[in-house]
């Protein structure tokens, strides 16, 4: 049985999957010209480098790893009439995506790059206009194990958590759930609208402009999920008028984002250019879950952890 790597990992890693299952044959940082993907049982890559093209090529393949949760961008009919089998990193990312998400709203909270840009020119002014995190409201657009890692950590600031889903499911670290279909009634009361909601047919262009209009006017939209949920020309122009206070974006409709692009010098607007999810630790945790799969694997338990729905698209 034959294992592909389409990035590298570290030595000690390597040597480490080598020595726990020494009857694989591991390829490390392959490309997907590389013959041995053609031979390939298993494919482990970040999803970007999977085409069409490249699935007429193996022969046998049964599995793809894939070491990110998004798969929007992979060719999920073609793999679902192959019969392949998806499995993602499903949960690693919530602890830096939720310190990522805590980190920015402490720092617009208690003023912190009026307080740095100050610095640069050394002034000493103590209006700042900083207040505080405890009593107000965030309303979480994806309460799954991001979310509610989010949650977590807000509800230790004294933080009231709305969650908001498809189904209305009771979530963890959230105060209260709502549905898709509440939402634009509720928007109203946060104080926060962080999304965390991965690409899908039902969550592509899902905020419209009644939406932005439906929010206070000093609220905090953040974008942590995936660039499509709104339409670009829809959030500038809420930016613009003023219809929200600010917005932190993690993700975007075009990425890398363009120069000209008018998100880079809105003074309203943080650009995070997709970086919430690193970690030195990514690649340690993304192994934890592809080990314990393989493992699986290799017992004939076809149940495993992760499990993608190319339909559902997570």
């Amino acid at each position: 049985m034959e294992v592909v790597f389409t990035f590298d990992v570290k030595d000690y890693q390597k040597r480490d999957l080598q020595t726990k299952f020494p009857q694989v044959m591991f390829h490390f940082n392959k490309k997907p010209q590389d013959a041995e993907v053609e031979t390939a049982t298993v494919i482990v890559t970040y999803g970007g480098d999977i085409d069409a093209a490249l699935l007429e090529r193996t022969a046998v393949l049964e599995w793809l790893m894939i070491a990110s949760a998004g798969v929007e961008k992979m060719p999920l009919a073609e793999i679902a009439e192959r019969g392949i089998r998806m499995t993602n990193v499903r949960g690693i990312h919530k602890v830096p995506m939720a310190e990522s998400v805590l980190a920015h709203i402490l720092a617009l909270r208690r003023s912190l790059p009026l307080i740095y840009e100050r610095q640069q020119v050394k002034e000493w002014n103590r209006k700042v206009g900083s207040t505080e995190l405890r009593g107000s409201t965030a309303l979480i657009l994806g309460p799954g194990a991001i979310g509610s890692e989010i949650g977590r950590l807000l509800q230790a600031f004294g933080v009231r958590t709305i969650g908001c889903n498809r189904s209305g499911k009771k979530c963890e670290s959230m105060d209260e759930v709502i549905i898709f279909d509440d939402l634009l009634d509720r928007l109203g009361e946060a104080d926060y609208v962080i999304s965390v909601l991965p690409s899908t047919p039902e969550t592509k262009e899902m905020l419209l402009e009644e939406h932005f209009k439906a929010m206070k006017e000093t609220v905090v939209f953040m974008n942590f999920g995936r660039g499509d949920l709104v339409k670009e020309s829809v959030l500038l122009n809420a930016l613009k008028n003023d219809e929200i206070g600010h917005a932190v974006l993690d993700v975007f409709e075009t990425e890398p984002l363009p120069q000209e692009n008018e998100f880079w010098t809105l003074p309203n607007c943080t650009v995070s250019p997709h970086v919430s999810s690193l970690s030195g630790k990514y690649v340690e945790r993304a192994l934890v879950i592809f080990e314990s799969n393989l493992e699986r694997w290799l017992q004939g338990v076809k149940a495993l952890e992760n499990i993608v729905d190319g339909g559902k698209g997570y």
